[in-house]
């Protein structure tokens, strides 16, 4: 039987069916949290999903099909991510003016809580992963707008920097989580990212935070609450 959080605002999911954002749907899902996704494909998104959905159709590029897919929801979490090195799928196109577009509308939406799934190393420019269309630095201006915007407007946001991702059930791994981009490479668990966005709705000392996060070892979790703890 499925957790219950008390949490029961929409939540809107963009990049709902990439591999990341397909946690996060199942996640909050698995607390009871009304969903809407923001998805290109509507088949798609119900061959996942099913019903249990709400389903917003647009592309990144399009601001108004956004707001549309944002309005009514209390907090976005966005999972989005380029696939491309160039067209509508890059990281420019995606990582920084289409999250920055996201951004935007959901500030003017009102909404009271963004949290954003970026990368370790944003802040490294010479970092080998930027080669791919310059990804980190589209993240981090992403990131950046994010902080200003929602800290503006007098709302919160969280910003999980996970390293390489790979597939895993979600609460089987010890954490490390560091803050101020010290961290190079490491691997995270995409259900663990997905539960440290989900749990940042209700869990307090999310708010605000920017952190990166690895995995430490394999060792089943209760919960991973209290890794909002260690954050300044």
């Amino acid at each position: 039987m499925a957790e219950k959080s008390g949490y029961g605002k929409k939540v809107l999911v963009a990049g709902a069916t990439g591999k990341t954002g397909t946690w996060v749907v199942k996640r909050l899902l698995h607390y009871g949290v009304p969903v809407r996704v923001f998805v290109r494909s509507e088949e798609k998104a119900r061959s996942l999903f099913g019903d249990g959905v709400e389903v917003a159709i647009g592309k990144i590029q399009d601001a108004e099909a956004i707001g549309q897919a944002v309005s009514g929801c209390d907090a976005v979490i966005s999972a989005l991510g380029s696939s491309s090195i160039s067209g509508e799928a890059s990281p420019s196109e995606v990582d920084r003016d289409g999250a920055i577009r996201l951004i935007d509308q959901a500030a003017k939406a009102g909404v009271s809580h963004f949290a954003m799934v970026s990368s370790i190393g944003v802040t490294k420019w010479f970092h080998p992963l930027n080669l791919f269309g310059g990804v980190l630095s589209m993240k981090l201006a992403a990131e950046e707008h994010l902080r200003k915007t929602f800290a503006a407007a007098g709302r919160s946001y969280t910003i999980v920097r996970p390293g390489g991702l790979r597939d895993s059930e979600p609460l089987q791994h010890r954490l490390h989580v560091e803050q101020g981009d010290h961290l190079w490479n490491g691997w995270m668990n995409r259900s663990d990212v997905a539960e440290l966005a989900v749990l940042s709705l209700w869990v307090e000392k999310a708010a605000n935070k920017t952190f990166e996060v690895i995995i430490d070892a394999p060792e089943p979790q209760q919960s991973l609450a209290g890794y909002f703890d260690k954050l300044s």
